[in-house]
C-alpha cells in the first residue's frame, strides 16, 4: 500500500474573515495587500526616478526597484495560513 500525503491549508485567523477579500482563490488579509502595493509602488517608482536619464536604465532601475519591495514585503507581512501534511495509508 503506497502512502499518500495530502497538503491541508487552513487560515490563520478564521474569525476575522470581514478583513480578508479573494484573490485568485486565495484568502487576503486587504491590510497587508495595501501595505504590499504601497511599499512595492514606492521602492519601483523610486528607482525610476533616480535612475540616470539614458534609455535602458530607467526600466531596469526600477525593475530592481519592485523587486527590492518584494523582498521587504516578504519579510514585513507573514503569511496567514498553515500549510500541514497529513499522511495516510490506503
Amino acid at each position: 500500500m503506497a502512502d499518500m500525503k495530502i497538503k491541508e491549508m487552513l487560515p490563520n485567523k478564521v474569525e476575522n474573515t470581514s478583513d480578508n477579500i479573494e484573490v485568485w482563490e486565495d484568502l487576503v488579509n486587504i491590510k497587508s495587500m495595501a501595505l504590499s502595493l504601497l511599499v512595492c509602488s514606492i521602492t519601483a517608482l523610486g528607482g525610476y526616478f533616480i535612475a540616470p536619464n539614458e534609455p535602458p536604465k530607467p526600466l531596469f532601475y526600477g525593475l530592481i526597484g519592485a523587486f527590492f519591495g518584494f523582498i521587504l514585503c516578504s519579510l514585513v507581512v507573514k503569511p496567514k495560513r498553515i500549510i500541514r501534511e497529513i499522511q495516510r495509508e490506503d
